[in-house]
């Protein structure tokens, strides 16, 4: 596998040119980039740069991309990273420091020519600092080891972008322009350049039981299709992407990283696959919608034969509650996989809240006792470096989900990632058949940190919180301090879903290619507030009273009564304000404004609802603004009835790009 260039110097040459120099070998070939005309070329050896260069004082651990704005294309590179941890004797660290370089001359990052680019920025800004982003130079990050050892042969002298797994390579799109290049000149291989990375987690913790000295490692990778946040990207996709993607992987390493033994044992979770979403309304609980469309059963199929022609055979566990606001979600899952039959695949519905109510949460041994068939079946993966064939394959996966799959899903998974390590143990003759690794302290508290930061990481990705549940997870029971964790965190969710999250979702379609700068997009859409006054006053109206009310705390009274009616009238307007904006929350939910999702908001298609709330009164200076809406909701039936040729559509029109 060819290596990646590990430090570059960067130079400046006015505003002509940005020259990355790798800092090894002597004399490798330089890039350079012209900032006028956007060319990008790799220099023949020792190309002497200009004498009018000037060295950036910061040291490039590598290019994360490139983008365009509004204004301009940007370089985003890597100025600072942190070392986390080694595997198969190379080196994993994590993204920390970036810097935004425009290729616009006429344009500087930090002071934006207007207040669209300056929008724009800020959403790369805030993807960037706000992920947890890993690479290598040497190890190919994106794919589990059982992937990586099947095309070892195959592998040897292509570069780590060509056999980097598609789904979990985050920075592909931003990758585009350099892996473009690569793919139609051979002089110009720019593969020293492009370095992948992936959003997740990586944490490996050096354990001993008894007399061996062992090395746990956890990896989780975030797919980059249907990315996005908790409420605004829920459910599958025409192509069969389903939000909240994330394989992970959980290794034991028993000896050196290559003279060995490897296991790999690999979950993976996603949303529920069929046409569904939650409404916020400014209500704690969002409204359940499912909508039934025609291609419902063929993006199912797509998602559910992805995985198994990826992994195996596949066990689907359900999570959700079988009652209450859950439940049509339930309903539908079950509905459409019974109609779709896929192939190779089990279903088991656990009901997680009611097995484990009351704090009982060993009750999830239930469904280790359900799955445990399967999960014999399935295996692991197990190498011997001293052996030619891995003793072990892992012919099957265990998909797990909730409604959001983050707090059930994370304990499950931890569960079953245990049941597996002991089974692993047990087969190395490192612990006895009747011995656990809960009689190992060390091993068990490293193992339930491991799990406990992989949850949080997750969820922070996708609700804006660390996870519930976490202390089950840390300490393998229900506590009360655990309860008034998950009541602050599911607050601060709320908060951040509601009036926080559309600027998250703009950052991810951005920075994923599900959304770029095209011909005919209006920029001041994303500035510029477009709601009727009627709406935009309340909240300003609201405010005022709040502070009147205050401000009246601190007049003179004259007696009992002398400023009754002062209290009457601004707590009636706030009562009046406060009314009118949960009577009409949908309009003060902070929507994503690039791919705005009133197509589903409005959707009045088949399907179900379990409420139209927040959708107003229905006054008459707000008809004309939501019929507007209705009619882009119309469209979304017969942009499915032409499902099949809507990707040849979209590159047609130039509203897609091919990676």
């Amino acid at each position: 596998m060819k290596s990646l260039h590990q430090r570059l110097t960067l130079y400046s040459d006015g505003n002509e040119t940005y020259t990355f120099v790798p800092a090894e070998p002597v004399g490798a070939r330089s890039l350079t980039i012209y900032r006028n005309s956007g060319d990008i070329v790799l220099n023949a050896p020792n190309t002497p740069l200009p004498v009018t260069a000037e060295r950036s004082p910061k040291t490039i651990y590598g290019i994360y991309g490139m983008i365009s704005l509004a204004m301009s294309e940007y370089i985003i590179v890597i100025t600072g990273r942190e070392l986390r941890g080694h595997i198969m004797r190379q080196n994993i660290y994590r993204a920390t420091e970036y810097d935004i370089l425009p290729l616009n001359p006429d344009v500087s990052v930090q002071s934006p020519p207007n207040a669209v680019e300056a929008h724009l920025l800020a959403l790369v800004r805030s993807h960037l600092q706000g992920g947890s982003f890993f690479f290598s130079y040497a190890w190919d990050i994106t794919r589990r080891l059982q992937a990586q050892w099947a095309t070892l042969q195959q592998d040897g002298d292509k570069a780590l972008w060509e056999i980097a797994d598609d789904r979990f390579f985050w920075n592909k799109f931003l990758q585009g322009r350099l892996i473009d290049i690569t793919s139609t000149n051979p002089d110009q291989n720019l593969s020293a350049y492009i370095l992948p990375v992936i959003y997740g987690t990586f944490d490996i913790r050096a354990v001993s039981v008894g007399i061996h000295q062992l090395r746990l490692c956890l990896i989780s990778r975030r797919s980059r299709y249907r990315a996005g946040t908790r409420y605004f990207r829920r459910g599958v996709d025409s192509e069969g992407h389903v939000a909240n993607f994330n394989e992970t992987e959980q290794i034991l390493l028993v000896g050196g990283d290559d003279s060995g033994t490897q296991l790999s044992f690999v979950q993976i979770r996603g949303s529920i696959p069929v046409y569904w979403a939650e409404i916020n309304t400014l209500r704690y609980k969002p409204d359940v919608q499912i909508m039934e469309l025609q291609d419902t059963i063929d993006a199912m199929r797509a998602h559910l034969q992805e995985n198994v022609n990826l992994y195996g055979q596949q066990a689907i566990v359900n999570l959700v509650n079988h009652k209450g606001h859950e439940k049509p979600v339930k309903e539908a899952f079950e509905k459409y996989i019974e109609q779709a039959k896929p192939p190779k695949t089990r279903y088991e519905y656990f009901d997680f809240h009611n097995e484990c109510k009351n704090m009982r949460w060993d009750r999830i041994s239930v469904l280790i006792s359900k799955l445990e068939d399967e999960l014999t079946q399935y295996g692991y993966f197990h190498l011997d470096s001293n052996k030619s064939e891995p003793l072990k394959l892992q012919t099957g996966v265990v998909r797990t989900n909730c409604m959001d799959n983050l707090d059930r899903t994370n304990v499950a998974q931890a569960a079953i990632a245990k049941w597996t390590l002991n089974r692993q143990l047990k087969a190395l003759k490192i612990i006895q058949d009747n011995d656990s690794v809960d009689n190992y302290d060390d091993l068990i508290r490293d193992f339930r940190e491991m799990w406990t930061d992989h949850a949080n990481f997750i969820s922070l990705a996708y609700s804006g919180t660390g996870a519930l549940k976490t202390d089950f997870t840390r300490t393998g029971k229900r506590t009360r301090k655990g309860l008034l964790e998950d009541g602050y965190n599911s607050v601060m969710r709320y908060l951040k879903n509601n009036f926080f999250d559309g600027a998250r979702q703009d950052a991810f379609d951005l920075m994923t290619g599900a959304w770029f700068p095209r011909r005919g997009w209006n920029p001041a859409t994303l500035v510029v507030d477009r709601r009727p006054l009627l709406i935009r006053a309340p909240p300003y109206i609201l405010f005022f009273s709040l502070f009147m009310i205050c401000a009246g705390l601190t007049l003179p009274r004259t007696s009992d009564y002398s400023l009754f009616y002062y209290f009457l009238l601004w707590f009636t307007v706030a009562a009046i304000s406060l009314a009118f904006i949960f009577v009409h929350g949908i309009e003060y939910v902070n929507w994503p404004r690039l791919q705005p999702l009133t197509d589903v908001i409005y959707y009045e298609g088949p399907g179900f609802r379990s409420g139209r709330k927040g959708m107003g009164l229905g006054l008459p200076a707000l008809e004309k603004l939501k019929e507007g809406a209705a009619e882009q909701a119309k469209a979304i039936a017969e942009q499915h009835r032409r499902v099949k040729s809507k990707r040849l559509e979209e590159i047609e029109m130039g509203t897609k790009r091919v990676d």
